[in-house]
């Protein structure tokens, strides 16, 4: 009887652990980061926004945004650095649209989302009105389900 009560939980155990490595569907992941990140740029974005696209990230996330942030070093803090600066940047847009032009997906470990956007503002640091569009691409390292690093290339 004690060989076969070690055997179940011997087959429930590994069938849990089974599961945990099932296949992400990063093409579905790449359009929610999309969403939620897109959503932090609205001009009537808030914390709710922003929480929800840090909750999609790694707490170490790494990120560059070049030619601004160079370092996609994966600290400790990433998310927490990653909070404090966009929250400086909410709400500053008076205007922003975004167009998703294409998804990469890089087998369980990379996707690449390349889209338009065009903002229009004032910039939070020198009050100064910014408008720009541009066509990005973000490159994004997974980890465990999770965006682990996130580098921006403008076109």
């Amino acid at each position: 009887m004690k060989k076969v009560f070690v055997l179940f939980l011997t087959l429930l155990f590994s069938s849990a652990l089974l599961a945990d490595d099932a296949p992400i569907d990063l093409d579905a992941l790449a359009k929610l980061y999309f969403e939620k990140m897109i959503a932090t740029q609205s001009p009537t974005a808030t914390k709710k926004e922003l929480e929800a696209y840090l909750a999609l990230l790694a707490d170490d996330v790494g990120h560059s945004h070049l030619p601004w942030v160079t370092d996609d070093s994966r600290l400790p803090s990433g998310k927490e650095d990653m909070r404090q600066g966009m929250t400086f940047y909410l709400g500053a847009h008076t205007d922003y649209s975004a167009e998703l032009l294409d998804v990469f997906t890089f087998n369980q470990s990379a996707i690449a989302i390349r889209y338009k956007n065009h903002a229009k503002g004032i910039h939070p640091q020198n009050n100064q009105p910014i408008e720009y569009s541009q066509t990005m691409m973000e490159v994004l390292e997974i980890e465990d389900g999770k965006v682990a690093v996130i580098r921006k290339y403008h076109e």
